[in-house]
């Protein structure tokens, strides 16, 4: 069955998007043409990129980046739960994201972001980056506000409206990622 990572991209104390990407979680986990697993960066304690070769190259030195590099090999797409930061992803995901490249390659990728305009900001850069990684970002996507979906900028409050985007969302993603598994498979 294809396996799809739904990536909780912030490791800010108090950060919001935990109940963003259970929310996200809670609605996929509902489906039975694909399963979903949270993966929270909090888990994995990457430094700062410590490798001293390209990830290009496969060799990973670090325990910990082996261990990450396992985790996202595991997957056949992804749904990037992102905030917006200055215009941009925040550091620890972009950070993440760059221990790797094999592992992403030929795999499909969906966004959900927050932030003061929804994120989308941030899904613009990751769109960019998933295009090197070799990965097939889908259309659709879901940015939520601070403003209408958050009480008081930080209890998440979804308007009930966005559950369609996602689900929209979720089709693409699993559809690319059984339709790129020929590829994931040379």
């Amino acid at each position: 069955m294809t396996r799809i990572g739904i990536i909780l991209g912030s490791t800010r104390p108090g950060r919001n998007g935990e109940a963003v990407a259970r929310w996200v979680h809670q609605i996929a986990a509902q489906r039975t043409d694909a399963e979903f697993e949270l993966v929270d960066l909090l888990d994995y304690k990457l430094p700062h990129l410590d490798e001293t070769l390209p990830p290009s190259l496969g060799r990973y030195a670090q325990p910990h980046t082996k261990v990450w590099a396992d985790k996202i090999a595991s997957f056949d797409g992804f749904v990037m739960v992102t905030p917006e930061y200055n215009h941009s992803t925040s550091g620890a995901l972009k950070n993440a994201i760059d221990f790797l490249y094999g592992e992403w390659n030929n795999k499909a990728v969906g966004f959900v972001s927050y932030g003061s305009v929804g994120g989308t900001r941030a899904v613009e850069h990751l769109r960019l980056i998933a295009g090197e990684l070799q990965m097939a970002d889908v259309r659709a996507q879901v940015a939520l506000s601070l403003l209408t979906d958050f009480k008081d900028y930080s209890v998440f409050t979804p308007n009930e409206g966005h559950v369609g985007p996602l689900t929209t969302m979720l089709d693409q993603v699993v559809a690319w990622s059984a339709a790129l598994a020929p590829l994931r498979a040379r």
